[in-house]
């Protein structure tokens, strides 16, 4: 079985076809030569984004990445005066750390001589010159490039037709360190097969003349050119369209992040990731230049990395090279590329920045864990980042949170209590309430995380009911699967939802001891429920200050977003603006989330801007179980008196046209329902009557009468007599008959 291909997902690709753990079909892996790599079109690729690549803007693929566009094959690739590396190369004879081959005194560097410190000869000319044949059929063409360990030929298989392979071979062969690499390189990545890492062929031997035996790598040609040359070529903006964008990194991070999760799951690290070391061809991409490459487990040879690319140099040399440090250097190269793009709209370039922070975070434990977490993250910030800039749908479940049904909608969506009338001094009809909901409310209503399922008791779990807390807390010391992080957090929302705060903070705290000091320091799921806990209690500015963490360390989940969104609405200054991004960046991207429908409508409701909160409400599907609420709310937003100003007849024409469309709960009480909205539709109408009267665009009709005050006067009169009727108490029903005697016509009789 071969790893799965999906970004996100760990787990491996059965004799069916299909992935064991995400479900996810794969198609066969790719026969075609390298140099003519298979071509997506827009037919190829899956939902409404194929409209896209045809405007040139990249559709997504199978695998939800965007189609990339084509790389033509360059024409001359040969490098015409070979020149030794820049910056010198470590000696590396017997363990020698003296640089080589810079230049002193304003000198330029020499390509041969002697190290300073050993004496020990040194070369950076190519070994091999064109029309040299190595292995018997491998002819030289030329210098392509010199790498971090050697020289890089372009050759010709004299066996296949002329098919162009690459050579890569060390720069001085002397270098003990470079031969070791060398022979680690070709026993490791000779067994490597995945379609985004460049194929080793085989393993070559060859003399030169006045030389010593040299071995050579012999790997695909990958005729296209590197990021680092592509995003800085004249031609880029022809190549992309215009300047790259953000989803371009991103599919690039995702793909090379597959290659990554692969060769850790084989034992090796990169270690030597760069816009340098990818090559774009065609339409895809190959991971190449793997000479860095090492097991991870060894932490005896020395290193061989970038600077500016990998982590800092203190922190290799106290504890060596892990897979947080391959993760390192993606951000480093993601963080690069994205200098040359356009600007991204709305919050998906800050979830970009927070990626890259939480990759290159100075704290190693506070990086992601796997190559498959980073990608997942960074696949989610592409959906965001493109349902932002080009208004596409795509919804996905979260990996991390369950799915919850709360509106959120702070009674917005609701028709109005009896309370709406019987409970306000005096006769005024009270203005809209713009306000987010109550934070114990939000407390309770937030997607609950789901349990990590490496936790050993996280399927016990499911078989407990979820509002009977105290038996699990019983069983906590005698059954040692509970025992766990993931048992102590279950008890803590548990508790949380029964209003027992104090129980739920001694959980939550258990957890923290569970996992240990350092460890719970950056985990996203202490901070979660911390901000949880905040919340029910009604500190927002400390719950906000939580859920941020939660947004660093998973910046592409909505949940977070959600929870950041409602605290910044509590906010003064520009927090009302930015929880518009929150919610935007989770509305956009997929409409069954109506909790950010309601947070954007209030938001632009807070600006006085009804059509904007009532374009958001309209977007809310039919299918959505909370279609019938953002209609309702439309109709209030339409009719309602809002920060003091009356409505319009435009927006009472428009209430009025919706509210007899309004699909309400069937019998008695939507007939109470309806009377109810009515009520108040009609009475803002009568207290929002201009001096001299509505005039011609007042919305006539059987709802609202023909515009004259004593018929709207009568109409609200049987609508508070029809609400009287409703009353459940005689205190209710006595103030509603006073509110229809004050609002009756005058009469002379």
């Amino acid at each position: 079985m071969t790893s799965c291909l999906r970004p996100g997902c760990a787990g491996r690709i059965t004799a069916t076809g299909y992935c064991g753990t995400c479900g996810h079909r794969h198609a066969e892996p790719r026969t075609a030569p390298p140099e003519q790599p298979p071509v997506t079109t827009a037919e190829d690729t899956a939902g409404p984004a194929a409209v896209h690549a045809v405007a040139g803007i990249g559709g997504l693929d199978q695998h939800g990445l965007v189609v990339l566009p084509e790389v033509p094959v360059p024409d001359d690739v040969l490098v015409k005066d070979p020149r030794p590396p820049t910056g010198g190369r470590r000696c590396g004879a017997e363990g020698c750390t003296m640089t080589v081959g810079v230049g002193y005194g304003g000198q330029p560097a020499r390509a041969t001589g002697r190290c300073p410190r050993c004496g020990t000869p040194y070369s950076f000319l190519p070994q091999l010159a064109p029309g040299d044949v190595v292995a018997g059929h491998y002819r030289v063409l030329g210098c392509l490039a010199h790498g971090g360990l050697g020289w890089i030929y372009l050759a010709e298989d004299t066996d296949a037709d002329g098919h162009r392979v690459v050579l890569k071979g060390q720069i001085n062969v002397r270098d003990d360190l470079a031969r070791h690499a060398a022979v680690e390189e070709r026993r490791s990545l000779t067994a490597l097969h995945h379609p985004d890492i460049v194929r080793i062929i085989t393993y070559a031997q060859h003399r030169s003349p006045g030389h010593p035996p040299s071995g050579y790598l012999v790997m695909d040609y990958i005729g296209g050119r590197s990021l680092q040359q592509l995003f800085d070529a004249d031609d880029a903006e022809r190549i992309f369209h215009g300047r790259p964008r953000l989803d371009h990194v991103l599919t690039y991070g995702c793909r090379i992040l597959g290659a990554l999760q692969y060769m850790h799951e084989r034992g090796l690290l990169h270690c030597d990731m760069k816009p340098a070391n990818v090559i774009h061809f065609g339409r895809a991409v190959k991971v190449v230049d793997l000479g860095a490459v090492r097991a991870i487990d060894d932490r005896t040879s020395a290193y061989v990395h970038t600077a500016g690319f990998a982590p800092p140099q203190e922190e290799i040399d106290r504890r060596g090279w892990h897979v947080d440090s391959d993760l390192y250097t993606v951000g480093m190269t993601l963080q690069a590329l994205a200098r040359a793009t356009e600007p991204a709209r709305g919050l998906a370039s800050e979830s970009f920045r927070r990626l890259v922070d939480r990759a290159t975070h100075a704290e190693p434990r506070a990086r992601f864990r796997s190559a498959a977490e980073m990608s997942r993250q960074l696949w989610e910030v592409l959906r965001e980042y493109r349902s932002l800039q080009f208004g596409e749908q795509l919804p996905e479940s979260s990996t991390r949170f369950r799915a919850t049904g709360a509106s959120l909608d702070a009674g917005l969506g609701a028709i109005p209590a009896l309370g709406h009338w019987t409970d306000r001094p005096g006769e005024r009809p009270a203005a809209l309430d713009t306000s987010p909901p109550p934070a114990a409310e939000v407390a309770g209503a937030l997607p609950e995380p789901i349990p990590d399922p490496d936790d050993g008791a996280a399927l016990l779990l499911d078989t407990f009911p979820p509002d009977a807390p105290d038996r699990v807390a019983r069983q906590w010391p005698r059954e040692s699967r509970l025992g766990t992080p993931e048992t102590a957090l279950w008890l803590c929302r548990a508790y949380l939802r029964k209003g027992e705060q104090r129980a739920a903070e001694s959980w939550l705290s258990e957890a923290e001891t569970q996992l240990g000091d350092r460890a719970a320091a950056h985990d996203w799921r202490i901070a979660w429920h911390r901000g949880v806990l905040h919340l029910s209690r009604g500190e927002v500015a400390l719950a906000g200050a939580r859920f941020d963490a939660v947004h660093r360390a998973l910046p592409g989940e909505y949940v977070p977003k959600l929870a950041l969104g409602y605290c910044a609405e509590h906010t003064g200054g520009p927090g009302p603006a930015r929880a518009m991004r929150f919610y935007e960046a989770v509305w956009k991207r997929d409409s069954a989330h109506t909790a950010a429908a309601f947070g954007l409508a209030r938001g632009h409701l807070a600006g006085g801007d009804r059509d904007a909160a009532v374009r958001v409400l309209d977007e809310v599907p039919a299918t959505s179980r909370h279609h019938d609420a953002a209609r309702i709310a439309a109709v209030r937003v339409r009719a309602g008196v809002l920060h003091g100003t009356p409505p319009t007849p435009a927006g009472l024409r428009d209430a009025a046209r919706r509210l007899p469309r309004l699909r309400l709960d069937g019998g008695a009480a939507a007939g109470e329902s309806r009377a109810r909205l009515l009520a108040e539709v009609r009475e803002n109408t009568l207290h929002s009557r201009p001096a001299p009267g509505w005039g011609p665009e007042f919305p006539a009709g059987e709802l609202l009468g023909p515009g004259d005050e004593d018929s709207l006067r009568t109409l609200l009169e049987q609508s508070f007599r029809q609400l009287a009727a409703q009353a459940r108490t005689a205190g209710e029903h006595g103030r509603l008959l006073d509110l229809a005697h004050a609002v009756r016509p005058m009469t002379t009789f």
